[in-house]
């Protein structure tokens, strides 16, 4: 059986561009939780995504209110690079090569900053779940210059994976 490509995943899947770079479809949707969270308001339990990156793209630096749980499915190994302010920046490759240090799922704690590309090859289809469910009014793409003075010892990965 031939792998499929990243065009007929596209198509196949429904993906469409992702503000931060990528392509998504949203898979899942829980019923609301039984409470507003403070300041952010009704939510659902969670929502799941598929996502896909294609070399020479890639997910700028964004953060998000929940914690988020990323999966990889198909393809090839990704970098996830995160930016926060206790332990600066850190990387782990998200992939199916556990030997080589690679591992399938992945969390990224609420409010981490987070990016992702790909090393090398063509494309990767990796999943995200996120609890609290994804709200877009939950997203944050901070521009460069917020991030490079916020970042001064990662000016190059911020400047590599963010595009203003």
């Amino acid at each position: 059986m031939a792998t499929p490509t990243a065009a007929e995943l596209i198509q196949k899947l429904g993906l469409k561009p992702h503000p931060e770079g990528g392509f998504y479809a949203e898979t899942f949707r829980a019923a609301p939780l039984p409470l507003e969270l403070p300041e952010r308001g009704v939510r659902a339990a969670s929502t799941a995504i598929y996502f896909l990156l294609e070399a020479g793209n890639f997910s700028a630096f964004h953060s998000v209110s929940s914690d988020e749980v990323w999966h990889h499915y198909l393809g090839d190994p990704v970098e996830l690079h995160m930016l926060d302010d206790t332990r600066g920046h850190t990387a782990i490759r998200l992939g199916s090569a556990l030997l080589a240090g690679e591992t399938p799922q992945f969390v990224v704690p609420a409010g981490v900053l987070q990016a992702a590309r790909l090393p090398a090859g063509s494309f990767a289809l990796c999943g995200c779940t996120v609890a609290p469910g994804f709200d877009f009014a939950d997203f944050s793409m901070p521009p460069r210059a917020e991030l490079t003075r916020r970042f001064p010892a990662a000016r190059s990965i911020v400047e590599a994976l963010t595009r203003v």
